[in-house]
């Protein structure tokens, strides 16, 4: 597909990758050979190196890239690049950003197959969920484009006729750190609300799917942001280590395992930088006696078995009343084995490959621990070679239930992160509750029933960040995504909803020559007057957030979590409120 003739000039500047068309590329024939780090508006080679990696086809095994991971100093240039970058875009309007963005949106949908057959060869899912995919990332660009324009401050009457008012900042560089199962989707997430917000974002995808971010990044040029405005690093722990303990990063987002976050969070500590993280769940999903028995069938499939069971919100420990256990068990068992798997590009494949062979090993180990704990397989939970020669050395396996399950046994305490259900039985509203709870994890839950009371009265007491209600895994860009306990921090970095906006921007009350100073509390003609309805905070090093000393109407936002029956999110906090007064 070419470019549009308005943007031919720019045709040897961006050096655009473009693969065959969707319709003429087919499993076992993709490659890349073009450098995948990008900077200043082209691909590039890393200044430096640490490393190298391979990305693999999971359909067949086949190693489509071996690419350089990037150094400190490639960091460092993409940062400085971007912080250049920051300066030009952070000068726009609003409504210039909006165009932007609703521009580079309109590119991704009218090239909705191509990336997604490009996203389908390097990650395994199969091409019907890989065009969702891309869809609700056009419509997440769409979505914060539209808020862009609406970003305003507050004007605060004060006594004796004095006033004060905040201005929404930008914060800077952000660093951007993406998972591998949902590659393009989480990059547009995670720049979507940052750039809206008038910054520039560093983004370092997961080495095992290091491709299809480079169109992404290719898009958002042709569209019109700055050159340097959306890098890409390629690379693992050293690299994301460079981004995070940059003097020169204003925030990090990260969306990936509890551990990998907690060690991001310590190092952005260093530097107090804000950081937004979206982890791991081991999520609940209830379904009582009085349920529609087709839809919780369903429901379950859909939140175990989504993207190969590899989604870190997946409803994996499903709770079923006694009274309808063996009716549930036998029409799940009886509908997992009817999933096709195979080709991930073929229309009618609904199971692709798992991500790589080690983790393949990972999930079928947790089955054989499972067996060995007293769990019983009632499907699947082994290899599949499918019957097309090419797909011999892919990393397939058959998707999986248990029974006959405990609470303290591994496969129902730890994530799995794979095509597995382990299915617990229970009599009473009171005690699964309690045993729903009792986890580290809180990102997600579910509950199926026809009583819209006992629905709204359970979800209410679940420690989970988002609930659903009859259905599962339906998450419109609207809302906010994100978990309690170890499954996030703060709002998750995957679509934070109008909330999100507020993890990516200062607000400041000022005058003229103050508005230029890095600083959160401005003062004219007087100082250290800080009335109450006013925040108090900082920038940089004076503060992460809300300042815990008077944090005026905002500082509610850094109490409390809100769970929303539908599809929720936990909120946390404006970033850097500031103070001062106008006499």
């Amino acid at each position: 597909m070419c470019l549009r003739a308005r943007c031919a000039a720019l045709a040897p500047l961006l050096r655009t990758f473009r693969p065959a068309p969707a319709a003429a590329m087919s499993t076992g024939t993709f490659v890349v050979s073009q450098p995948l780090n990008y900077r200043g508006g082209a691909r590039v080679d890393p200044a430096d190196t640490s490393g190298t990696e391979k990305a693999f086809e999971p359909a067949t095994g086949r190693v489509i890239a071996t690419f350089t991971c990037s150094g400190e100093k490639e960091v460092n240039l993409a940062v400085q690049d971007a912080k250049a970058a920051f300066k030009i875009w952070s000068q726009k309007s609003g409504m210039e950003r909006c165009r932007i963005l609703l521009e580079a949106a309109r590119i991704i949908r009218e090239r909705k197959d191509e990336i997604a057959t490009v996203e389908t060869i390097n990650n395994g899912k199969s091409i019907f969920e890989a065009r969702w995919d891309i869809d609700t990332s056009w419509q997440c660009l769409e979505y914060y484009a539209g808020l862009a324009g609406s970003m305003a401050g507050e004007h605060i009457q004060l006594p004796g006729g004095s006033f004060g008012y905040t201005r929404r900042e930008p914060l800077g560089v952000c660093v951007g750190i993406g998972a591998w199962n949902y590659p393009f989707q989480i990059a547009c997430w995670k720049s979507a609300p940052a750039l809206a917000c008038g910054n520039a974002m560093v983004f370092k995808p997961s080495p095992f799917t290091p491709v299809s971010v480079l169109q992404l990044a290719e898009i958002y040029t042709e569209a019109g942001v700055p050159p340097g405005l959306f890098n890409v690093v390629q690379g693992g722990a050293a690299t994301g280590q460079f981004l995070c303990q940059h003097p020169d990063v204003a925030k990090v987002s990260f969306t990936g395992s509890v551990p990998t976050g907690s060690k991001i969070m310590e190092m952005s500590a260093k530097g107090i930088k804000p950081v937004t993280l979206e982890l791991g769940g081991k999520s609940p999903l209830i379904i009582f006696s009085d349920c529609d028995m087709e839809n919780a069938v369903k429901g379950a499939l859909m939140a175990n078995f989504l993207t190969q069971g590899e989604v870190c919100c997946n409803g994996t420990r499903v709770f079923v009343q006694k009274e309808i256990l063996d009716e549930f068990t036998r029409e799940v068992v009886k509908r997992t084995q009817k999933i096709k798997i195979g080709d991930p590009l073929l229309e009618d494949t609904r199971m692709g490959p798992l991500i790589n062979r080690p983790h393949l090993e990972r999930v079928l180990g947790f089955v054989k621990l499972a067996k060995e704990q007293g769990a019983k397989v009632l499907c699947g939970g082994d290899i599949h070679v499918p019957e097309d020669p090419k797909l011999k050395d892919g990393y397939y396996m058959r998707p999986c239930v248990l029974t006959n399950c405990r609470d303290d046994m591994t496969c129902v305490k730890e994530e799995i992160f794979g095509p597995v259900m382990s299915i617990l039985p229970f009599d009473t509203e009171a005690e699964v509750l309690e045993r729903a709870n009792d986890t580290t994890f809180g990102l997600a839950a579910g509950v199926f029933t026809r009583d819209i009371q006992r629905a709204h009265r359970v979800v209410a007491r679940l420690q989970a960040g988002m609930c659903f209600i009859n259905n599962y895994n339906v998450s419109p860009v609207e809302l906010p995504f994100g978990g309690y306990k170890k499954s996030g921090e703060a709002l998750a970095g995957k679509r934070e909803g109008k909330p999100g906006l507020w993890g990516h921007g200062d607000i400041q009350r000022a005058h003229r020559v103050v508005a230029r100073l890095q600083a959160g509390m401005c003062f004219i003609n007087n100082y250290n007057v800080s009335p109450v309805e006013l925040p108090f905070g900082g920038y940089k090093k004076s503060g992460e957030a809300l300042a815990g000393k008077r944090e005026g109407k905002p500082g509610l936002w850094g109490h409390g979590c809100h769970s929303d029956p539908t599809d929720q999110l936990p909120k946390h906090g404006c970033v850097s409120e500031s103070a001062g007064t106008v006499s």
